[in-house]
């Protein structure tokens, strides 16, 4: 019976989301667009950034698109169900423990994040061309940290959601989101902070930097016979590891917090 119902509100998310697929493409897919097209074509055209450039700007796009997709998948919705109307009750009129159906919410988003990180490839294949260039002998690598990325932002915007209040969402945005991108090593990789050490440190503390760094392992070909530094992997697990963890503990506390009177 839990199975069921868990399964039931799992597909009536996926159902709402298929119709409105367009729209769900066109909000996660815009910025990336212009990322790559600006910063992996544009500059290179005229000489501001290496041709390589490119290369190292895709992975960092990929992870940027699977954590903010998969965190505002959780996030506004759930913002939203805790508002005045108090939609979430409907939820959990369902045969499910509370828990469960904060799990279904985490799920649902993570599984967004995938679906939106996923198009970035051809989406990014298409933008740049000749300059697109990923590594095909670690698909698995990808695949899995794209996983755990997703999963990571997900349990980060539970979180969040059950934290903010409907008046403060834009504040929100400004507080979280401006930081969790410029320090998240989605531009620029990790390796090449060693100038800047206390950036670089500070940059540890985003989950964000696991992902892009993670990626950036598994996806930047060498070139010229060189292979580009990155965060160990066993880092990069670790840090995507203890981000899920920690969050998906704090967000069921604080999801049960505010459902429950």
């Amino acid at each position: 019976m839990i199975l069921v119902a868990f399964l039931a509100i799992l597909r009536r998310d996926l159902v709402v989301t298929g119709r409105e697929f367009i729209p769900f493409l066109i909000q996660v897919l815009l910025q990336p667009l212009f990322f790559l097209f600006i910063f992996g074509k544009v500059l290179p055209s005229i000489g501001a950034a290496q041709q390589s450039y490119a290369s190292l700007l895709l992975p960092g796009i990929v992870g940027l698109t699977v954590v903010t997709t998969a965190l505002q998948g959780v996030t506004l919705p759930l913002v939203l169900d805790l508002g005045f109307g108090r939609e979430i009750d409907d939820r959990l009129l369902a045969p499910l423990p509370v828990s469960l159906v904060a799990l279904e919410k985490i799920l649902f988003a993570a599984l967004r994040g995938l679906i939106a990180g996923a198009i970035i490839f051809p989406l990014a294949y298409w933008v740049l061309g000749s300059n697109y260039s990923v590594r095909t002998d670690a698909i698995g690598v990808i695949i899995g940290i794209m996983v755990l990325t997703a999963l990571a932002g997900a349990t980060l915007g539970l979180t969040i959601g059950t934290l903010v209040k409907p008046e403060q969402i834009g504040l929100m945005f400004a507080l979280i989101f401006t930081p969790l991108i410029f320090t998240g090593c989605t531009y620029y990789p990790w390796s090449q902070l060693d100038g800047i050490r206390w950036f670089q440190v500070i940059t540890l503390f985003n989950p964000l930097t696991y992902a892009c760094e993670g990626l950036r392992y598994a996806m930047v070909p060498p070139v010229h016979g060189y292979t580009l530094p990155t965060l160990g992997i066993g880092w990069v697990l670790l840090g995507l590891g203890v981000t899920f963890v920690a969050f998906l503990g704090l967000g069921i506390y604080t999801f049960r917090r505010a459902v429950v009177s």
